[in-house]
């Protein structure tokens, strides 16, 4: 280990440097540097045709943000090879993915497909749109999007599928609910905690899915 390397209170090794990590780790797949390209091929676009839902990263001056965008397949639109365009649909109004858009304009797509384990990285820029011809185009019934994310893609990435494979993300058996007995907590009951007690957790959880219903465009 280089003189770089620090030790943190609990006696491990903090790596603290990209040659550390180089020596750690070794040379990357030679695949896994040929297959990063500055361009959406005919075979990215089907992917990203094909999936109905995505993570989305982005940084800000408050911190960095992750968050899930989801719609019948298809929610992202390949306008070209290097752009794309993701209609912003309704929310709580945080609005924390967007203000860090505003700010900075780097942002980072990752797009699944249930049951495969390939994923679809997408790295790229942000501009928000919000005129009406274009909130128009990406309606669902008579719900417009507040306003459109126009993507310019910078690097597109297939991400092996290890990660869902080890997870067994897709597989019937790892499926969970929230059917009264599910040891998963629900937004309710964590609510509740952190409220210590203030917050009905039986109430909110009750109603949610009709208000989910009213509420999902």
């Amino acid at each position: 280990m280089s003189d770089d390397a620090s030790t943190s209170p609990a006696g491990d090794t903090v790596i603290g440097s990209v040659a550390e990590l180089s020596a750690l780790y070794g040379e990357p797949v030679p695949t896994a540097i040929t297959k990063e390209v500055d361009g959406l091929v005919p075979l990215h676009q089907r992917f990203i045709e094909m999936s109905p839902f995505l993570v989305m990263s982005t940084s800000g001056p408050g911190g960095l943000d992750c968050s899930p965008r989801g719609d019948p397949a298809g929610l992202v639109t390949v306008v070209d090879d290097r752009t794309l365009h993701l209609p912003d649909r309704r929310g709580n109004n945080r609005l924390d993915s967007l203000r860090n858009l505003v700010i900075d304009p780097r942002i980072g797509l990752l797009f699944m497909i249930p049951g495969i384990g390939i994923t679809l990285r997408v790295n790229g820029t942000a501009t928000l749109l919000a005129d009406d011809e274009l909130r128009q185009r990406y309606a669902m019934g008579d719900k417009l999007p507040a306003l459109v994310i126009n993507i310019a893609v910078e690097t597109v990435y297939t991400q092996c599928p290890k990660a869902l494979v080890r997870a067994g993300l897709w597989a019937d058996d790892a499926r969970r609910s929230h059917d009264g007995s599910s040891p998963v907590p629900t937004v309710g009951q964590i609510m509740e905690q952190i409220t210590s007690g203030e917050f009905d957790a039986a109430e909110y959880d009750r109603a949610y899915p009709q208000r989910l219903a009213d509420t999902i465009y």
